[in-house]
């Protein structure tokens, strides 16, 4: 067992994540299974949403992964569940906590990372609907918003 290889093996998995999330988001999210995402957008009433089923879409490939890595070993297939788990522990943090506040917690931020990936976020739930939707990924947003939110800072310190 090559630890070196199976610690790039979890960080790479990790980044390749960001594309997955992304492409479930534009394609299934906002596409086949709206039905379950559709909640996200046009809010009901509740803690739960249906959209919270995507959790358990995600994290049954990492749990089977870890599982299989570790029957076998500690194999390169442990790194990969726990690289898939990471992320998903960085997405509920971001989305669920930081950007939808389903805690009450990180309220304000004067992180310009964390201030653009809210204003990239509020961007994309300004469509109601599965159409025209923008800013689909999670941890990686575009320049611009990295710029507004600076622009927002640097004004709030004058």
């Amino acid at each position: 067992m090559n630890i070196a290889i199976n610690i790039f093996a979890l960080i790479l998995t990790f980044f390749i994540m960001e594309f997955v999330a992304w492409f479930t988001h534009k394609y299934v999210m906002h596409g086949l299974l709206w039905i379950l995402h559709k909640d996200h957008h046009q809010t009901e009433s509740g803690f739960f949403e249906k959209n919270d089923a995507f959790f358990l879409i995600f994290a049954v490939p990492s749990m089977i992964l870890i599982m299989l890595g570790v029957l076998k070993g500690n194999d390169i297939r442990l790194f990969i569940g726990i690289g898939i788990a990471l992320y998903g522990f960085a997405y509920f943090f971001v989305h669920d906590i930081f950007i939808h506040q389903r805690f009450k917690v990180f309220r304000k931020s004067e992180n310009i990372y964390m201030r653009a990936i809210r204003k990239a976020h509020k961007m994309h739930h300004k469509h109601l609907n599965k159409e025209e939707g923008e800013c689909f990924g999670m941890l990686l947003v575009p320049f611009r918003y990295y710029k507004e939110a600076k622009a927002s800072i640097d004004l709030q310190e004058r």
